[in-house]
């Protein structure tokens, strides 16, 4: 059984991940990164994750919450879940493969062969293992939450046994990684380059509208500094 604490601490930022068949692209691979920081940092700014695993023998990818603790990803999900279940009856645990990506951009060329987007994304394979011990499991859940809000977790009422029963959390170590990243504008063919149409980028902006306080909030209780943070 694999050390059951959270693994808080990361291997050397600068010797990144070491490439492996499943994790360098066919295509483009001048787009592939192995960062460490980088793959971390397009991690933490997504809230989604899509995990993805064989159910009878046919690719199944479900959309759900996660955190990361240093080198580990939490992924958030139901006791009666099928992967949830499957990672913690199978021995080593269940293969998974997992996945997340921005879209940064549009990118319009004059030829409708060489259209694009500018995106950040990681892919993450290896072994999903169901979380037994139960200070792991509220640490994991607390990561999950604050990923999505940081300090929310502090400022929320945690969960109880009863809630606890209903929520599985499956862990992933940071082992067999990979970003890829494309940035910059068309890639038009030289022939194309005087043809009368537009091109260029589309830039995607993320933000965040004015929070709207739920209807039974009591009018006394201000809007969290970590909130308005950001």
């Amino acid at each position: 059984m694999p050390d059951a604490s959270p693994q808080t601490t990361s291997p050397d930022a600068a010797a990144g991940y070491q490439p492996t068949e499943r994790t360098v692209p066919t295509r483009s691979r001048d787009r592939a990164a192995y960062d460490r920081e980088l793959v971390h940092s397009i991690l933490d700014e997504a809230y989604v994750c899509h995990l993805g695993f064989v159910r009878d023998g046919a690719p199944v990818v479900l959309p759900t919450l996660f955190g990361r603790i240093g080198e580990r990803l939490y992924v958030h999900g139901s006791t009666g879940s099928r992967p949830l279940r499957e990672s913690g009856r199978t021995d080593p645990g269940l293969p998974v493969c997992v996945t997340v990506t921005h879209v940064d951009g549009l990118v319009l060329a004059r030829s409708a062969f060489h259209h694009s987007i500018n995106y950040r994304s990681v892919v993450v394979h290896g072994i999903a293992r169901t979380v037994t011990d139960p200070q792991e499991r509220r640490t994991a859940l607390d990561a999950i939450v604050d990923h999505v809000v940081p300090g929310r977790s502090a400022d929320s009422r945690p969960a109880d046994e009863k809630e606890l029963a209903a929520t599985a959390v499956i862990r992933l170590d940071l082992q067999e990684v990979s970003a890829k990243i494309r940035t910059g504008g068309p890639n038009d063919e030289p022939r194309d380059l005087g043809l009368p149409h537009w091109a260029g980028v589309v830039p995607l902006a993320h933000g965040y509208a004015t929070p709207l306080p739920s209807d039974d909030l009591d009018p006394a209780i201000a809007l969290p500094d970590y909130i308005t943070a950001l």
